[in-house]
C-alpha cells in the first residue's frame, strides 16, 4: 500500500487566504483537486495535514464528497516537517510500503506524473522518488518507509530536505514532461498567472523551485 498525504497546514502568509480553498476550474479547489488527481492515479488513501485555521480547510474541502482523512498539526508553526510527520503517525500502519507526499501548493500535477511516480518506485524500490525536470525537483515525491525513522528523528527547524537529499538518488529520479510538477502558487500573482495559462489553454506557470 502507498498512501498519500498532503501538506496544507500552513498560513498562506505570501497568499494572504488559504491556499487549500482557493478555486481552479471545474469547480475544484487546489486540495480537492489535488486529493481528486490522487484517485484517478490509484491511490485510495489520501491525508490531509491541516494547521493554520483547520476547520475552514475541512469545512470547504467537505462540499466535494471526495474521500479523504485529515489530521491536525498544532505544532504546524514549528515547519513542514512536523507537518509530514504527522502525516506519517496516520499513514504508517503494516502494509504500507511508502508514502506520497505533496504540497497543496501544487495543485496542477497530473495523475500521470502520480502513476509515474509511482511505478518507478515499484521497478526499483528507491528509497526516494522524485519528478525531475534539468535541475528540479518536483511533486509528488515518494517516501519509501525506511526513511520514515529518519523523518521522525529530523531536526524541525532543517525540515525534510537534507534527509531526502541523503537518500535522493539517479534510480529515483524520474524525467517528467508535466510543468505542474514544479509550478508551486504561492502569491496572488503566481496564482493569477497560472489561472490565466488554464483558461488560455496553457500549462499554467509559477514559482519554479529546486526540490531537496
Amino acid at each position: 500500500m502507498i498512501p498519500a498525504i498532503v501538506l496544507a497546514a500552513g498560513r498562506s502568509t505570501r497568499m494572504g487566504s488559504a491556499k487549500a480553498a482557493l478555486p481552479l476550474d471545474a469547480g475544484d479547489t487546489f486540495l480537492t483537486r489535488i486529493v481528486r488527481t490522487f484517485l484517478e492515479a490509484g491511490v485510495d488513501d489520501v491525508v490531509v495535514v491541516v494547521g493554520h485555521e483547520p476547520e475552514a480547510v475541512v469545512a470547504s474541502f467537505a462540499t466535494s464528497g471526495l474521500p479523504a482523512r485529515f489530521v491536525v498539526n498544532n505544532d504546524y508553526d514549528r515547519g513542514q516537517l512536523s507537518s509530514l510527520v504527522a502525516g506519517l503517525g496516520v499513514v504508517d500502519r503494516p502494509g504500507v510500503v511508502a508514502a506520497l507526499v505533496t504540497l497543496v501548493d501544487v495543485p496542477l500535477v497530473s495523475a500521470a506524473t502520480v502513476r509515474a511516480v509511482v511505478e518507478r518506485y515499484r521497478t526499483t524500490r528507491a528509497p526516494i522518488v522524485r519528478p525531475t525536470s534539468g535541475a528540479r525537483h518536483g511533486h509528488p515525491l515518494l517516501i519509501d518507509r525506511a526513511v520514515f525513522d529518519k523523518l521522525r528523528g529530523g531536526d524541525p527547524a532543517e525540515g525534510a530536505k537534507s534527509i531526502v537529499r541523503a537518500h535522493a538518488s539517479e534510480a529515483g529520479d524520474v524525467p517528467i514532461d508535466d510543468e505542474g510538477a514544479f509550478t508551486d502558487i504561492d502569491t496572488p500573482e503566481e496564482y493569477d498567472r497560472a489561472i490565466s495559462g488554464r483558461s488560455t489553454g496553457g500549462g499554467g506557470a509559477g514559482g519554479h523551485r529546486t526540490r531537496g
